[in-house]
């Protein structure tokens, strides 16, 4: 076999595993893949059941209703124009408040009830802890003890 031919082939083979890697990959990519859904979005599509998605929006005021057991909660996600109660077990994060954007993962089960497995809360650039909410950033940059990197 001439080298020409041999360095076709060789190319033919390389480009034939790399396509069948891609489509390995986004085979596994599309079982795994979770969804992003709004409650309007969420009202709107066909979503099979126990399938992976991640429910968004912002906690509704005064809808976080803590269960007996100390470790459950229910709460309402909201957007513009739809609201659903999700509920959830375990530790919620310390920024998890009313008024302020959770993302919740689960799959979606019998009566499209949502019962969320992981909690995110979200927060906005403004964010400050509730242990430096009370100093003026404007006169800690002028002491002497400020230390600049």
């Amino acid at each position: 076999m001439k080298a020409t031919r041999q360095r076709l082939v060789l190319t033919v083979v390389a480009e034939v595993a790399l396509v069948g890697a891609g489509l390995i990959a986004a085979s596994a990519l599309r079982e795994d893949a979770s969804y992003f859904y709004t409650p309007t979005t969420l009202a709107s599509a066909n979503v099979a059941l126990g399938k992976a998605i991640r429910r968004g929006g912002m906690t509704q005021k005064g809808s976080i209703v803590p269960g007996g057991d100390g470790e459950s909660i229910t709460f309402t996600v909201q957007d513009q124009g739809r609201s659903q109660k999700l509920a959830y077990r375990g530790i919620t994060p310390d920024l998890f408040v009313e008024s302020s954007g959770v993302v919740a993962d689960r799959r979606l089960g019998p009566a499209r009830v949502f019962v969320a497995d992981s909690l995110l809360a979200k927060h906005y650039e403004n964010y400050v802890p509730k242990e430096l909410a009370d100093i003026d950033m404007n006169k800690a940059g002028q002491t002497k003890d400020t230390f600049v990197l």
